[in-house]
């Protein structure tokens, strides 16, 4: 497929362009605060705009976006030099845009009452939500079938975490820890190391799998929910034994298979229809930087 820009929120702007950087531990993008603000109300001075309103949402309306930011370096349009400028997430982003009084802000606050409507509908028919999803998948290329094994797939992955919780996994982060430690039995590699090695980021892996790699991790999981529901294996250690025996299942038809194929059950293809940027300068950059190890800026 040809490769052209990822659509993501910098894509609603008009054509302004809006700086992220994609820090994959917190598997989200955060975008650059003024660009948002010279994008939506084109200021004389967008940072001296932004002062004045992280003061106004400090104190008037209580917010925590000005203590959300996160410092993050960027390179100045001015001087060509890389300076600490203030980022926010997606949901924050957002929030951001609700309380910037411009004309061009409304047209995002329409689509945020309407997303909110669709999602309340959902809760009184959750058969929406269902149909959103097929749509969403028809529109990326998926045919029915593939649908239907997909729709699945979520609820098999479903009764794994509902048997989780019964054996005492209590939050996200224990989840991941089970779900790396099954990916990284059969495959060699987390979840997080595994969707990297795709070349992808907030898109789902498992959208991005081959047929093999697919059945694999629907054994892997399976196989956990079984051995994990007859042994009611209790907390966070003896789950995790269990998840690598599930695994271990998967790892041996891995092995099982490509002996008697002579491929490559593991690909490094995905299903995407654009590409990534690869700002290696950028990473060089933030070699020095003290905080976190961060990716690639978004291009």
């Amino acid at each position: 497929m040809k490769d052209k820009k990822l659509q993501t929120i910098s894509n609603l702007f008009d054509g302004k362009e809006i700086r992220s950087i994609w820090v994959p531990e917190n598997d989200d993008y955060q975008f650059n605060v003024v660009d948002v603000i010279n994008a939506l109300a084109e200021p004389k001075d967008a940072s001296d705009y932004w002062t004045t309103l992280k003061k106004r949402l400090t104190k008037e309306e209580h917010s925590e976006i000005p203590t959300n930011c996160r410092k993050l370096k960027f390179k100045s349009y001015k001087d060509g030099k890389y300076y600490p400028m203030d980022t926010l997430d997606t949901e924050e982003i957002f929030r951001l845009i609700e309380s910037i009084p411009s004309k061009k802000a409304e047209p995002f606050k329409l689509w945020f009452a309407k997303l909110g409507r669709e999602r309340i509908d959902e809760v009184f028919n959750p058969e929406k939500a269902i149909n959103r999803a097929i749509e969403y998948y028809r529109k990326k290329g998926y045919d029915d079938k593939w649908i239907e094994s997909r729709l699945k797939a979520t609820l098999d992955r479903k009764k794994l975490t509902d048997v989780w919780k019964e054996n005492g996994i209590k939050n996200n982060a224990e989840y991941a820890v089970l779900t790396n430690d099954m990916y990284k039995e059969w495959s060699g590699m987390t979840a997080q190391e595994y969707k990297e090695y795709k070349g992808i980021r907030k898109e789902n892996l498992r959208d991005n799998m081959s047929n093999i790699e697919v059945i694999l991790t629907d054994l892997a999981e399976l196989t956990t929910h079984d051995i994990a529901k007859n042994e009611r294996p209790i907390g966070l250690s003896q789950n995790r034994i269990v998840a690598k025996r599930g695994g271990n299942v998967a790892k041996k038809a891995k092995e099982f298979y490509e002996e008697e194929t002579g491929s490559k059950a593991i690909t490094s293809n995905n299903k995407l229809n654009y590409k990534y940027g690869n700002d290696n300068s950028l990473e060089e950059k933030f070699k020095n930087y003290d905080g976190p190890n961060l990716a690639k800026e978004f291009e």
